[in-house]
């Protein structure tokens, strides 16, 4: 009989190229992990894993149990979503993932009041950036993902996960009280041509987003300081560093130095976004958490 334990630990190795990866991600040592692909070898019979210089990869019998494997416990993930659902029982244990903005405006006040109204109902939370939570629900290893999508940036989601949107969210320009820009009820992005940009790094949503906005100006953003954290923009836009596109959602209060001044053609809107295993649809743990998110 295969270990289904140690078969989760083996398609972690899959998911994240090394038994360390997959060690760190499922929260064992490498040990551990490496102990249990060498009992799914003795299970099988056959070498799952193949050494490449310093690294590892899985053979063909590796990958080939793999893909059957993610099939087999997705029915088992379904047999239980059913069985809960019969039972009318919201409990059990839920992973959940969030980026930062979401953890604190939406996660965390309702994450609260759903524990509260279901006692039996376990949840943990991972705070990680939407790609990060993309590939964790997509391995089995997170259960609902919350993530963001700015306006028509693409956002790669497996067919296997089922997308609800949850809430939007709107950006606004940041800017000192003392700069001209603060005076104005709207900017555009012509009004922003020759502005140096506090951003967050180059290849994130975000920063994709904020490249889009220029799109027909014929220009780039000038990024004169990068951050991944948005308390970090305000503070520097707060010294008069640079001006943000800071998110409403979890935005810290400005206080008297700061003003936020919407932005128009276009406005900056992102879908705020739970994704889960489809085999997991009829679990109504996750239907309790998609219905309090978007509350």
């Amino acid at each position: 009989m295969i270990d289904l334990t140690a078969l989760t630990s083996l398609r972690a190795v899959a998911a994240h190229g090394s038994v360390v990866a997959a060690a760190e991600a499922l929260g064992f040592t490498p040990s551990a992990v490496s102990q249990q692909v060498k009992r799914l070898e003795r299970q099988t019979g056959v070498p799952l894993l193949e050494r490449v210089g310093r690294g590892v990869v899985l053979s063909r019998h590796g990958r080939h149990l793999v893909d059957g494997g993610g099939r087999l416990l997705a029915g088992l993930e379904q047999l239980e979503a059913e069985l809960h659902r019969e039972a009318g029982a919201v409990a059990g244990r839920l992973r959940m993932t969030a980026f930062s903005t979401a953890v604190r405006g939406l996660v965390a006040p309702r994450l609260r009041l759903l524990i509260d109204a279901h006692p039996d109902l376990v949840v943990t939370l991972h705070e990680c950036e939407p790609w990060d939570s993309i590939d964790l629900v997509a391995s089995g290893q997170a259960d609902i993902g919350v993530v963001h999508r700015w306006g028509d940036v693409p956002l790669a989601v497996p067919d296997h996960l089922a997308s609800t949107s949850v809430a939007q969210d709107v950006a606004d320009v940041v800017v000192h009280r003392d700069h001209p820009l603060a005076r104005g009820e709207v900017v555009t992005p012509r009004d922003l041509l020759d502005e140096e940009w506090v951003a967050t790094p180059e290849g994130t949503i975000c920063r994709q987003w904020l490249h889009r906005m220029y799109d027909g100006t014929g220009r780039l953003p000038r990024i004169a300081h990068q951050s991944m954290e948005f308390d970090s923009h305000l503070a520097l836009a707060r010294a008069r560093l640079g001006i943000a596109l800071v998110p409403r959602l979890g935005r810290q209060p400005l206080g008297p130095d700061l003003v936020a001044v919407p932005v128009t053609d276009p406005v900056p809107t992102r879908d705020v976004v739970a994704l889960h295993r489809r085999s997991m649809t009829d679990s109504p743990a996750v239907t309790a958490v998609l219905a309090a998110l978007g509350d």
